[in-house]
């Protein structure tokens, strides 16, 4: 390409990092970039990149911290060589399920912006509360308990079901809501289109719930994920160089913009393996149910995606890891669980099908599927009785029978809940069941040859499992592409179209392992009505306490 020639900056806002990058009309990556807030943030003591309350079960990220890599990652792009006057637009996203809270004086300090300040040295006055509430917090379970009530069950509430900060602090004023954003915020009525007058006044504390609605903005969400917000704020041109001109797209979630890195088609699935473990598809048919997240898709009217999503993923999996590594030496700290993991069987279970297996549920931090506090649970499942037993000592191993397990239950657990919502391949042998056409695999463990392995194993892909080769980086593409969509596209044409005509499969993906494999894939099957037994186990003590 041209050094003349469009660009288009993606961001991704995540709990650990802001990452950006730059894609050409081509989709090429020519500059990637990240801020990572426990190495690089000045002035906050954080770890792993939040403040934690425990005895409240608070999770909690300071917005100043934020703001100040929003700067640094911009000078990071400037001295890795991009040229900001070449910028056209840009899209990014955030995490799902943070709040952050503007004042009154938000948008005049937005637009009274001085270039030779930092960001954060001007927008103290700017939030009402200085904390972003993490995705991870678990300290409002008695308010999501009163949403359900309110609307009869969690069922219901599934049935009528926020990233804006760094598009208004790229556009300098407060930027609306997305589509698909708004649905992760339980007060979006997704199949009305508009908010839930029932949970606005339960919110509001009072049948007038008119202030609440000034405060959350435009009663209208454009459906149009391309629609410009308008040009980048004078204080992005004036510092950096970029024109003026720039377009700010939409920003959306982190799990909706994850979707967009992939040219999807029916029946693909993503699992995304960061720090939380999510499982996104696209589908034009809208079946909510309580342990899914439906939202509408960030681009394409009509289309919807759900998602399945869980506090304890990459951390999780640390956990075990570092308890491995206690009795190792291994250079590499995941050598020795991938050795673990890979070694030992399928469930744990001698070369019969039929002998017991192992099943494991690890929660370092209060999960959401299953809602149930923190904590680990060890159990024994007997396929032929479908019973269910405590392990112990003798039926256990710690901390090597926990490798595979942790990993075949997060798979596990993602293959339970997806299964009435995919479909045997139509363009397949009749034979197969109901399962993914491909497993794409994103984030810092899709990386891990031995996770790739097992994922396949549990969940199938009759065409295989697949990693971008910017897999850590997919959030940050899919804002990219949504930035270069929103500029480029011709009247009428959809991002799938678009992308899909632009997008090499060759020099973007690369097969990291078999998909469904018969017989291994049944036998995982036979021990889902396991796990599910055994959360139940789990939950009934929950409510015993």
């Amino acid at each position: 390409m041209s050094g003349n020639s469009p660009l288009y900056l993606g961001f991704d806002l995540s709990t650990q990092q802001l990452k950006s990058l730059a894609v050409n009309s081509n989709l090429k990556v020519e500059h990637k970039v990240k801020f990572d807030f426990d190495a690089d943030a000045k002035g906050f003591e954080i770890k792993k990149g939040v403040l934690t309350k425990d005895a409240e079960h608070e999770v909690f990220a300071p917005l100043a911290m934020w703001l100040q890599a929003v700067d640094v990652v911009l000078q990071r792009l400037q001295d890795d060589g991009v040229d900001f006057g070449r910028v056209r637009g840009i899209s990014g996203a955030g995490m799902q399920h943070g709040s952050i809270y503007w004042s009154e004086e938000g948008e005049r300090a937005l637009e009274s912006l001085d270039s030779s300040r930092s960001l954060e040295s001007q927008l103290g006055d700017a939030f009402s509360h200085p904390y972003s509430p993490n995705w991870q917090d678990a300290s409002t379970q008695e308010e999501c308990d009163a949403f359900n009530n309110h609307l009869g069950n969690e069922t219901r509430l599934a049935n009528i079901t926020v990233s804006s900060f760094l598009a208004s602090i790229f556009l300098g004023k407060i930027a609306p809501f997305d589509v698909a954003d708004i649905c992760g915020m339980n007060l979006w009525d997704i199949k009305a289109g508009t908010w839930n007058q029932k949970l606005l006044s339960l919110t509001a504390g009072s049948s007038d719930s008119s202030a609440l609605k000034r405060k959350l903005g435009a009663t209208d969400v454009p459906d149009d994920g391309g629609a410009s917000h308008g040009n980048i704020s004078p204080y992005f041109a004036q510092k950096f160089g970029f024109n003026s001109s720039c377009k700010i797209a939409p920003f959306t979630g982190d799990n909706p913009s994850t979707i967009l890195a992939v040219a999807l088609r029916p029946s693909d699935a993503i699992v995304s393996l960061g720090t939380s473990t999510t499982f996104l598809m696209s589908t034009p048919h809208y079946k909510p149910n309580a342990a899914v997240h439906f939202m509408n898709h960030p681009t394409t009217a009509g289309l919807y995606m759900f998602m399945l999503c869980y506090k304890n993923g990459g951390l999780a999996r640390e956990e075990i890891r570092d308890n491995l590594l206690q009795a190792s030496h291994c250079p590499d700290p995941w050598q020795r669980f991938n050795q673990v993991a890979s070694s030992t069987p399928l469930l744990g279970q001698t070369a019969d099908p039929a002998s017991p297996m192992k099943i494991g549920l690890f929660f370092p931090r209060p999960e959401i599927v299953p809602n149930v506090r923190a904590g680990t649970w060890r159990f024994i499942y007997k396929p032929k009785t479908k019973t269910l037993m405590a392990a112990d000592d003798t039926t256990w191993h710690q901390p090597e029978d926990d490798a595979r397990a942790i990993v075949e239950s997060q798979f596990l657990s993602l293959r339970l809940r997806s299964r009435d919502l995919v479909e045997s391949p139509s363009d397949a042998d009749s034979h197969l069941p109901p399962q993914p056409r491909r497993i794409y695999l994103v984030g810092g463990a899709s990386r891990n040859a031995a996770i790739a392995k097992i994922a396949g194993e549990v969940l199938g892909g009759w065409e295989g499992v697949y990693r971008l080769d910017v897999g850590e980086n997919a959030c940050a593409l899919g804002a990219a592409y949504k930035a270069a969509w929103a500029i480029e596209r011709a009247p009428g044409q959809t991002f799938e179209e678009l992308i899909g005509s632009r997008w090499k499969e060759e020099e973007f993906v690369e097969k990291i392992a078999a998909g469904y494999q018969e017989g291994i894939f049944e036998r995982y099957g036979s021990v889902v009505d396991g796990l599910d037994l055994a959360e139940k186990e789990v939950l009934k003590g929950e409510y015993n306490r």
